[in-house]
């Protein structure tokens, strides 16, 4: 007669929630599986499963999700835990984050990117990109071992890295 309290389990590889052509959402989304955006949304999405932005969808919002497909426009970072797919017709103007991507020609991208490994590390923000760079270049600085006296035979390898 009733149905059971237990939640039913949502399959991420499918797509539960569609924010129509004509319409306006704003607010912050959670889902468990995919959202497919061919409106507008003002607000954050976290998704667990694939978000999809169709060619006439305007997102203003920051992205948390496995994938990330953009054929309409996004002002806001992305953090794809997979993969990030920017079409000939999508626009993207903010940081991304993702273990792989793919930027079709014809597309607009405006930001930075990061490979981030699978890991889900958030985009940094430029403050915090500065603040590492410089880090790294006063490390750089640091004297290194004394020069080898006359008649040693040493061999000395320096690699220095310098982020953006």
């Amino acid at each position: 007669m009733f149905k059971s309290n237990k939640a039913a389990k949502v399959d991420p590889n499918t797509t539960d929630t569609l924010i129509g052509e004509g319409s306006v959402f704003e607010g912050k989304i959670k889902s468990a599986a995919g959202v497919r955006v061919e409106g507008q949304i003002i607000g954050d999405i976290e998704c667990e499963g694939d978000v999809t932005i169709g060619e006439k969808g305007v997102v203003q919002s920051n992205i948390i999700a496995r994938n990330v497909i953009i054929a309409g426009t996004v002002n806001g970072n992305i953090q794809a835990r997979s993969k990030l797919s920017i079409t000939a017709k999508g626009k993207l103007f903010g940081n991304m984050s993702a273990a792989s991507i793919s930027i079709e020609e014809g597309s607009i991208f405006e930001g930075t990117s990061r490979m981030a490994g699978g890991s889900g590390a958030p985009v940094q923000d430029e403050a915090s990109k500065k603040e590492a760079a410089a880090g790294l270049e006063l490390k750089a600085e640091t004297p290194s071992t004394p020069p080898a006296s006359k008649g040693q035979n040493t061999q000395k390898e320096e690699v220095t890295f310098k982020s953006w």
